[in-house]
């Protein structure tokens, strides 16, 4: 259990794909210009993720290991396809602003690497839970980038208006350059999250050391 809760929660934060592996920048890039749309796409890519990740699994051992590549990127757009159709049919104004970015989650590195480094070679229920957890790692980063910029560049946050009239919106950070700029702050911010609670876990251990060794001298 321990092992299938480590295999879920590694990709939401200490593996996350967009803060911390820096994958899918793709649609990272291009479609976070509103809250709802990395929403929209990071969800799209959990289902993908978790469904092609159950198939290699259960199929990893049928799998020639020479042609293992194709076959994975076969599984990979055959969940595309639908969740495409899926999107087209019932959440049409999504599907239209996402467009070209659907179809190209076949080619995210981000599935096929996890598809190659771990549903090939773990259980099922593992690659299932190393999907959903890497995807909604995924879905909270695109969420997060997108949520930034539209309240920035726009006022709202999934569309409802959260600044008031007064406010004057930058516009640069609904266009590409905003993008760019958004990733940057919070990759930065993570990268100096992680040396500040090294330096605390440093000291802490420092002092530990120290009580011990003064403990021991006292005896």
């Amino acid at each position: 259990m321990d092992r299938l809760w480590r295999d879920f929660s590694r990709g939401i934060l200490k593996e996350n794909a967009i803060l911390r592996l820096v994958l899918g920048m793709c649609p990272a890039l291009a479609v976070t210009t509103a809250a709802v749309y990395g929403l929209g796409m990071g969800l799209a890519s959990t289902v993908v993720l978790v469904m092609s990740n159950f198939f290699i699994a259960v199929l990893r051992n049928l799998i020639p290991q020479k042609i293992r590549i194709p076959c994975f990127i076969v599984v990979i757009a055959s969940f595309v396809t639908i969740v495409d159709l899926y999107m087209e049919a019932y959440v049409p104004d999504l599907h239209r602003a996402l467009g070209i970015f659907i179809p190209l989650i076949v080619v995210n590195c981000l599935i096929l690497g996890r598809a190659e480094a771990f549903a090939s070679r773990n259980p099922v229920v593992n690659s299932v839970a190393d999907g959903l957890g890497m995807g909604l790692g995924f879905t909270l980063g695109l969420t997060l980038l997108g949520s930034i910029r539209e309240i920035l560049g726009a006022g709202t946050l999934f569309g409802l208006g959260v600044m008031g009239s007064t406010f004057q919106p930058a516009l640069i950070m609904i266009l590409p350059p905003g993008a760019f700029l958004t990733m940057g702050l919070l990759i930065g911010f993570m990268n100096w999250w992680d040396a500040r609670q090294q330096k605390i876990t440093g000291v802490a251990r420092n002092g530990v050391a120290t009580d011990g060794g003064t403990h021991h001298h006292i005896h």
